[in-house]
């Protein structure tokens, strides 16, 4: 009898979680194609709006450096509140963000547009591998991140290449258009599906101040966040700029663009889950180990590309996405399970936040090496690839001091931050110590 009330319970606890990781999933996947839709439309959106590569890295780079300030913002504050109504709030606003992208009529307003969208659509990665934490234990924490990875692929494969062809056909602002009509029932099913996901609200919380820079006292906080600087200074100096670079240099015209992210889509698809299952068997440490050396490789190649027939583009470029994928599927396990579930929600938006600025500083570094010659070809773009496989080599050490939150010593060591945050906080709000337990 006890034995089938626990069989019902866990399929009922299967099913719940079940629900959870398509909502979750859903939404990546319009926070994804809106991200990812700007990159392949570079080409385009140079020509029409008569920008070189640098004002078209600040399109990109303007977006993760808004996530980044929101994301800030947000650590301090957000575990104060519902998972779900936050996640709500924050979707909203991406939507309205992408609503003013599709309306904007010059490249200043565009960048104020993406301002306004990654200010919202930033945090909401970080929320997502939030409620990953609150909802999945641990032994199904990887295949839980590597199915919400699955939205990359699907965005690879269905979102970017669908974006492309109705921006090709009726204009860059169409996508944007497109991605608010999608998400407007995601939206509305929220609600519904997911539950309030509070229970840690009940906790009491230190001053937001106060929260922020413990988030950013604890070492092994500090060494997940290097991490992510590293693993995002080895993609976005390089991803943004693989279009106009095939365009301008390998030899693909604009329409055969969406090849190669349906091709690199359909690939992760396939790869994710099975990076998920095998980081879960084997350990995320050794996994990222074996992807990451690969990674660096193929950065190198795709960025010292000559002029070759689009198969062997599309090849180069689906491994680089597949390798890209799988290793971020690895850190983010094992940077989520790096914090102790009551500051997770902080946490994950402090991390978020740290890994959009370096989006953003790789995406704009990138544009300020990267020059373009009379003839419209890149030039420069093989030096970008050596500092992406260079920081890409050094997290193989990096990721190896981020431990799990049991393993890790929790006494947080102050930093100079904590005396100008006790002196800002007024003497009336309550705040809690560091303490030996965190």
């Amino acid at each position: 009898m006890t034995q089938g009330i626990d069989d019902e319970h866990a399929k009922s606890q299967q099913k719940h979680e079940r629900l959870v990781l398509f909502i979750l999933s859903a939404v990546q996947f319009t926070t994804i194609v809106d991200f990812m839709i700007v990159m392949p439309l570079g080409p385009q959106l140079m020509r029409t709006l008569d920008i070189g590569p640098a004002e078209f890295g600040l399109i990109v780079s303007s977006y993760t450096f808004a996530a980044g300030a929101s994301g800030l913002v947000a650590s301090a504050i957000v575990d104060r509140f519902a998972r779900r109504t936050t996640f709500l709030i924050l979707y909203a606003g991406f939507l309205i963000g992408t609503l003013l992208c599709a309306v904007a009529p010059t490249y200043h307003t565009l960048v104020a547009a993406r301002i306004a969208t990654g200010g919202f659509g930033g945090i909401l990665g970080g929320m997502a591998m939030t409620i990953i934490g609150d909802v999945f234990p641990e032994e199904r924490r990887g295949r839980a991140t590597g199915s919400l990875m699955s939205g990359f692929a699907l965005a690879s494969v269905a979102g970017v290449p669908l974006g492309l062809f109705l921006g090709t056909n009726f204009g860059w602002h169409v996508p944007f258009y497109a991605l608010v009509l999608g998400g407007i029932p995601v939206l509305i099913l929220t609600p519904f599906a997911m539950p309030p996901l509070n229970s840690h609200i009940h906790q009491v919380h230190a001053h937001p101040l106060r929260s922020l820079v413990e988030t950013f006292s604890f070492p092994n906080h500090l060494n997940a966040f290097v991490l992510m600087i590293a693993l995002m200074i080895g993609s976005f100096t390089v991803f943004p700029y693989v279009s106009t670079f095939f365009v301008a240099n390998v030899g693909m015209t604009e329409q055969q663009l969406p090849v190669i992210y349906v091709v690199g889509g359909i690939l992760t698809l396939f790869a994710a889950p099975i990076v998920g299952r095998i980081t879960d068997q084997f350990g995320k440490l050794t996994i990222y180990r074996i992807i990451a050396p690969v990674s660096a490789v193929l950065l190198l190649t795709i960025t010292h590309l000559p002029r070759v027939p689009v198969a062997v583009a599309v090849i180069v470029f689906g491994a680089l996405m597949v390798s890209n994928v799988g290793r971020m599927i690895a850190a983010m396990a094992m940077i989520t399970g790096s914090v102790e579930p009551h500051r997770r929600g902080g946490f994950m938006s402090a991390n978020s936040s740290v890994q959009h600025i370096a989006c953003g500083v790789g995406s704009y570094l990138g544009g300020v090496i990267i020059t373009e010659s009379a003839d419209g070809r890149i030039e420069h773009f093989g030096t970008v690839g050596w500092i992406a496989a260079l920081s890409t080599l050094a997290t193989l050490w990096l990721a190896g001091r981020v431990q799990r939150f049991e393993q890790a010593p929790v006494k947080a060591q102050k930093i100079s931050l904590a005396a100008a945050a006790e002196a800002s906080v007024d003497a009336s709000e309550p705040i809690l110590a560091v303490t030996e337990e965190g």
